[in-house]
């Protein structure tokens, strides 16, 4: 774990949990795509930018989970470097309790303030394309995070950040976090038709073909679909209707799963509402969802 590899002539990820990028802009200095999850993370790449004599000018987050984020106060403290982050995203990489507070919906017990949904604050600045360094472009990957942002580097290596996850994974956690469904399929669609010498997902193994694990994605956002509008055939409230998903799919019941995959199953019900195949009824003081 937190090996350097090299994807292209000057492109490269570390290997960790959420893969961090790594872009080379010149014999002494690089940028980060994403910093990790904690300070334990920050320090295992300032010993890998120390080793290899490179000083850190900037840290380009694709978006504002604390699993990629997590580093960049401790980096920004040893080293000074700038910090970037898109739309939204930025504000919640300022102020960090925006996460496991969107994610709850109110403010969030203390079972949800922890390093894994509420990184340590760092100082960002909007991303904008002039912020970018030579041969790094921006790539709009929306659907998993409000502004979610990937990367292309000049030697046709891909940072996908979150847009897609792993077989492995899909079929662990079978939920998979999304905030908006429409354009979380968008993407991969447009995922699908890229072409790349590497692909480097966060949460995936990198791939020269990305195609079919985007395929793979797509065809999970649908079988939840299917389940939820067959879940509900009768009318209910949102908390049975993510019961009767929880035991589906096997899923074992805590707080973090519960802010995590209901803010996700809302996020279906408001897609499938709006698309026409769910329609919402308020009866006897409460909300509840049926198939249209």
């Amino acid at each position: 774990m937190y090996e350097l590899v090299q994807a292209g002539e000057d492109s490269f990820y570390i290997q960790s949990p959420a893969k961090i990028g790594l872009y080379r802009i010149s014999a002494t200095e690089v940028c980060l795509i994403d910093s990790g999850s904690d300070k334990d993370a920050g320090r295992k790449v300032r010993q890998i930018l120390d080793r290899n004599g490179w000083h850190l000018t900037a840290i380009y987050n694709t978006h504002s989970n604390a699993d990629h984020i997590g580093g960049n106060k401790y980096l920004q403290g040893q080293t000074d470097c700038r910090i970037y982050a898109p739309g939204i995203d930025c504000d919640f990489t300022n102020h960090t309790i925006l996460e496991p507070s969107f994610l709850y919906g109110g403010f969030p017990p203390k079972e949800l303030r922890h390093k894994f949904l509420l990184a340590q604050e760092s100082r960002a600045q909007l991303l904008l394309p002039e912020h970018l360094p030579e041969g790094l472009e921006m790539i709009p990957l929306p659907g998993h995070f409000f502004d979610m942002t990937g990367f292309r580097t000049r030697d046709n290596v891909v940072y996908l950040a979150d847009c897609l996850s792993s077989q492995a994974t899909l079929e662990k956690y079978q939920i998979w976090f999304i905030y908006d469904v429409a354009a979380y399929l968008e993407t991969l669609e447009r995922v699908k038709q890229m072409q790349a010498a590497l692909f480097v997902p966060a949460h995936a193994e990198p791939a020269q073909d990305i195609a079919p694990l985007a395929q793979l994605n797509i065809d999970k956002v649908w079988e939840i679909a299917e389940k939820i509008v067959e879940i509900c055939r009768e009318p209910l409230c949102f908390e049975t209707v993510l019961q009767r998903l929880f035991r589906e799919y096997g899923l074992a019941m805590n707080f973090e799963q519960y802010a995590l995959v209901g803010s996700t199953v809302r996020s279906y019900l408001a897609w499938l509402k709006d698309g026409g195949r769910l329609e919402a009824l308020f009866e006897d003081g409460m909300l509840l969802w049926r198939a249209a």
